[in-house]
């Protein structure tokens, strides 16, 4: 199952804040592989490159290449997350096991 980004604490409304404190203080910390093993690689990459980030480390800095960036693992509301902090902003993925079917049933079954 891929968990694709939702939100950020920033986009959060205030009456997420206890959720949001929540899911920091129960987090665990986790590697960037693991974390790479569970997020949606093309959501991912999407966000990576509009926090200004490079494909490959011959271009400029990558996320991977990025020793400020930590990942960790918690709940979003109930349900597992992974999510990384970057300028001191949670960027929360969630796990929708719909979203996976509609896709499919969207673009074709490869």
């Amino acid at each position: 199952m891929s968990y694709h980004f939702e939100t950020d604490c920033v986009s959060c409304p205030s009456s997420d804040a206890n959720e949001l404190n929540r899911m920091i203080d129960d987090a665990r910390d986790i590697t960037r592989a693991t974390f790479c093993r569970h997020a949606c690689g093309p959501c991912r990459e999407r966000l990576e490159q509009s926090l200004g980030y490079e494909r490959h480390p011959a271009r400029g800095l990558t996320a991977a290449g990025d020793w400020h960036i930590s990942y960790h693992r918690s709940t979003w509301k109930g349900r597992r997350c992974y999510y990384f902090v970057w300028s001191a902003i949670e960027h929360i993925f969630t796990a929708d096991p719909g979203r996976e079917l509609r896709e499919e049933l969207f673009h074709g079954a490869s």
